[in-house]
């Protein structure tokens, strides 16, 4: 045996050692990879992936504080200011108040293949002291669950009554609640739209049907909207025609309303009324700054007992401010003077608006 020899068998005998204590080593796992929030820019801004899953979520909400302040009016089907949410406690005498509210809106969405797939939890927690704003107390409450898909909507949700013009000054939807049990279908084109929906109307001895039906069509700054409505536990119904335009540093709207009566029982859809004509101007005076008059008038606000509308007229005008403070943060001011039937008033709120 030559030195040769002797040192190649030195080394198949080490490899050998080697890799019988190699296949003995413990190896450490590698680590599972991490799945980070991805964007999801296929329904606009704010969405995100839930992690594992294609569907898209979106948080937001909003904090809000309101001083509302001004002379108590009578409380009627015309009364209050149902463009601010205030219903103030009958007297002549003046009043404050200040109310909160915070509000947590989540909304999901994914495509499939009979369209996207929605659905919407929306809930509020509002404090009001000694006005009946929204709530007596702290109240918490669902404000809009529902799921839409293929043009149907369900769910609780506001109704189509619930849109009125900028500013604050209209009273062209009923003074009870316009947010509903309902099942909807829009059809929606490029220009058109046009949707039916089925309410549910709770009433204190037993529950009513309501039908809406609805025609929009937008075309460049105009845009006008039919809608009709039918409570069947009223037998009654309303009819009411929204347009907007923009004319000159502004967007100019009109409606006007025409209500039935009430029936049996009151009506769910316009019951401040007979007729009603509102108009409202939003001027952009500065990138953040708005400014809205409006006034609405009233025509036989009151019924008689066999629900047929009769009385005297009313009318209300006055002046939103809308104020971007800083993105995110808005400031809402309005002051309106309200005329009714034996009586006169003014009221207003100033509210802080920080969104998210």
């Amino acid at each position: 045996m030559n030195i040769k020899s002797l040192l190649l068998g030195s080394a198949a005998a080490l490899a050998a050692v080697s890799g019988a204590q190699a296949a003995d080593a413990i190896v450490a796992a590698e680590p599972e990879p991490m799945e980070y929030v991805r964007v999801c820019d296929a329904f606009g801004t704010g969405y995100f992936y839930i992690p594992g899953t294609e569907t898209c979520l979106k948080i937001g909400g909003l904090v809000r504080v309101e001083i509302q302040a001004g002379q108590r009016g009578p409380i009627g089907s015309y009364g209050g200011s149902a463009g601010s949410g205030v219903y103030p406690v009958a007297g002549e005498d003046d009043y404050w108040d200040f109310t909160g509210r915070a509000q947590l809106d989540v909304t999901a969405k994914s495509d499939t293949e009979l369209g996207t797939l929605t659905s919407v939890a929306s809930l509020r927690w509002d404090y009001g002291n000694d006005s009946t704003w929204d709530a007596v107390g702290t109240t918490a409450y669902i404000n809009e669950a529902y799921i839409e898909l293929g043009g149907f909507k369900i769910g609780r949700y506001f109704n189509w009554w619930d849109k009125g013009l900028n500013g604050e000054s209209d009273t062209i939807a009923s003074s009870l609640s316009t947010r509903m049990n309902s099942v909807a279908y829009v059809y929606t084109g490029d220009t058109f739209s046009a949707g039916i929906q089925l309410d549910e109307l709770s009433r204190a001895d037993n529950n009513d049907l309501g039908l809406e039906a609805l025609i929009s069509t937008k075309l460049g700054g105009f845009a006008f909207d039919l809608l009709g409505s039918y409570d069947f536990g009223a037998e009654e119904g309303a009819i009411r025609a929204l347009a907007s335009a923009a004319v000159g540093p502004g967007t100019l709207q009109a409606a006007v309303v025409w209500s039935s009566g009430f029936g049996d029982v009151q009506q769910a859809y316009y019951d401040r009324g007979e007729w009603a004509v509102a108009a409202s101007y939003a001027i952009k005076a500065t990138d953040k700054l708005t400014l809205t008059p409006g006034v609405t008038y009233i025509w036989n606000t009151e019924v008689d007992a066999d629900g047929d509308w009769t009385g005297d007229d009313a009318w209300r005008a006055g002046l939103t401010l809308d104020y971007a403070i800083t993105q995110g943060l808005n400031l809402k001011t309005h002051v309106h003077y309200n005329e009714v039937p034996g009586d006169e008033y003014i009221d207003g709120f100033i509210r802080l608006d920080r969104t998210f």
